[in-house]
């Protein structure tokens, strides 16, 4: 059991700490689409969310302080389904969808981000390392 856990910490993980190096290397272009969208202060933004999800991503990856990571991915991924991906308010019905769809697997990952973090919090999972 503790390596299926390990196989979909790494799984899980991954997508997390590609798209912080994303927020690092497209910094800039990040930011101007974060703009307009309406997101404040979007440099910082894009730096703080890439930290969150590099973080987030790490800590899951390691297994050290899972909770932490989790909770980080969590409280990135829900608001930006809303912020970022808000398909009610787009017109054009390919780029509706196409938001639609990310909207969704932003609550989708958001939950399981969740679920993990209630997973290391209620039972002793194998493979975490515990300070």
């Amino acid at each position: 059991m503790g390596l299926l856990l390990f196989i979909a910490r790494v799984l899980f993980s991954i997508l997390f700490i590609m798209s912080s190096i994303g927020h690092f290397t497209q910094r800039k272009s990040m930011a101007e689409y974060s703009k307009s969208k309406g997101v404040i202060a979007p440099d910082i933004a894009v730096i703080v969310t890439g930290l969150m999800l590099l973080l987030g991503g790490l800590s899951v990856l390691l297994g050290a302080y899972v909770q932490i990571g989790a909770l980080l991915l969590v409280i990135f991924l829900v608001p930006t389904a809303f912020i970022m991906h808000n398909f009610w308010a787009i017109k054009d019905p390919m780029m509706k969808q196409n938001e639609q769809i990310h909207f969704m697997q932003d609550l989708a990952l958001g939950g399981a981000a969740f679920l993990i973090w209630y997973l290391y919090w209620a039972t002793d999972v194998p493979l975490s390392i515990h300070p």
